[in-house]
Order: structure tokens, then sequence, then C-alpha cells
């Protein structure tokens, strides 16, 4: 049977967290594929870290388990990531998907990534193709979203019509060669150079389309320096030399 890991990176997710795992594990009960949800706390101060461990507690044999892994304080998104994806390459999943615990990334597009993880290396849940969009959101949140794809896309020169999409799922071998460690991305500029990385050195992708709702619980992490750190790093990554 194949492996699938999916990394949640949390930090104040207590009114979410629960929900999302049971939400997965209700969605997964159909599909013959054996999952792990790591879950990356950043020492949450409302009590995330807590529930995930009951959580690991309640769910702790296959075909369904959830893990949790405990860091001193709020250390990025990025960095939570690669954490969960060593893990998950050293204990040899076949598949990691990365996913929002907030149910903006909903449970049950998973087995439409697992469909199409067996014909591409890269699977992105994508807002911005056809039956793919958005709930609720602001038109100003909608023109950053999209142009911020589109600046990437025309500046990087990959046909990715969502490039800071977080919902994406990887095939074991490509996170192995990629060279998480010379990722220098920090914050949402990550999902970025991820992508950039992944189709530079030829691995192929799709886009697959999701409705993004914003978030009903809980709060948003985006500020006016993590966008200002994605705009930059563009140029930074078009200037980058990556070995195949």
């Amino acid at each position: 049977m194949k492996k699938l890991a999916i990394a949640i990176p949390t930090y104040n997710e207590k009114d979410n967290l629960e929900d999302i795992v049971k939400a997965i594990k209700k969605v997964l009960e159909k599909v013959q594929i054996e999952t792990t949800v790591i879950i990356i706390d950043d020492n949450s101060p409302d009590g995330t870290g807590k529930i995930a461990d009951r959580l690991t507690s309640e769910f702790n044999t296959p075909p369904f388990q959830v893990t949790v892994i405990h860091r001193e304080g709020k250390l990025g998104l990025a960095s939570a990531y690669k954490t969960a994806f060593k893990q998950a390459i050293d204990k040899e999943f076949d598949y990691i998907l990365s996913m929002d615990a907030d149910f903006s990334h909903k449970p049950e597009y998973i087995p439409d990534f697992l469909t199409k993880i067996k014909e591409y290396d890269m699977v992105i849940g994508s807002r911005n193709i056809k039956g793919g969009g958005v709930e609720n959101w602001s038109l100003f949140r909608q023109f950053i979203s999209k142009g911020g794809s589109l600046y990437s896309r025309t500046i990087l020169g990959v046909k990715i019509k969502d490039f800071t999409a977080g919902y994406v799922m990887y095939k074991r071998d490509v996170l192995l060669k990629i060279g998480l460690d010379e990722i220098r991305s920090e914050g949402y500029s990550y999902a970025i150079e991820m992508k950039h990385r992944v189709a530079k050195m030829g691995f192929s992708f799709c886009e697959i389309p999701i409705i993004f709702p914003d978030r009903v619980k809980g709060k948003a992490k985006m500020s006016r320096k993590i966008f200002l750190e994605a705009f930059l790093r563009v140029w930074q990554l078009r200037f980058t030399k990556i070995s195949k």
C-alpha cells in the first residue's frame, strides 16, 4: 500500500485543527492509502499543541495516524514545511502533501491529488484555472493573489497559473532531489521558490482546480512584510542557477 504524509503547519489553530484532521480522515476512508498527518506546531499560545498531542493519541494506528513536531517558537512557514518534508522523506512516504489547517484547503480534493500524482511529479491545487476560484475574498485580495502569480510566471518563465498556491502534492523523489536545504525563501515566497525549483529541474507538474474559501475561524497570517519578501524574491530566483 502506498503511503501519504500530509504536512500541516499550525500557529494558533485551536479552532480548526481537530476538525480538519477528522475531515481528512473521513475523506480518506474510501481511499486505499496509508496516511500520516504531520502537524508542525510553533508553540502556539492558544493551546493548539495540546490538541495536537491528544490527536496523536486518538489516531495512532494505521492506516490513519497523526504525529506532531513541537517547535520552540514561531519559526516560519517555510522551515515548518521543510522540517515535515525531511521527516516524510526519512520515513519513505511515497507522496507528501502541504496543506493549511484552516479549511481554505478543502480535504475533499485529496483524492483528486492522489489520482494525478500517479502521472505527475508535482500536483498543484489551483485557484486560477478553469473550475478553480475563491470564495469571500475582497477584490483587492484577488488582485494581489492573481497578480502575484502572473508576476512570478512572467519573470520566471514557468507556465504555472497559481504560483502562490500552498495546496501541493509531491512525489518523495522530487523532494529528495531538489535540495530542500537550498530553499532560501521564508513565508509565502517559499511556495513560489518550490514550484520554480521543481519545474526548472525538469520534473513534471500539473494543476487541478480547487475552490479556495476564506478562513472562517482564526486569523490570517499574511502581512505587508511577507508580500514584499515574495515580490523581491522572484527577481532573486530569476538569476539563481539551478543544477539538474
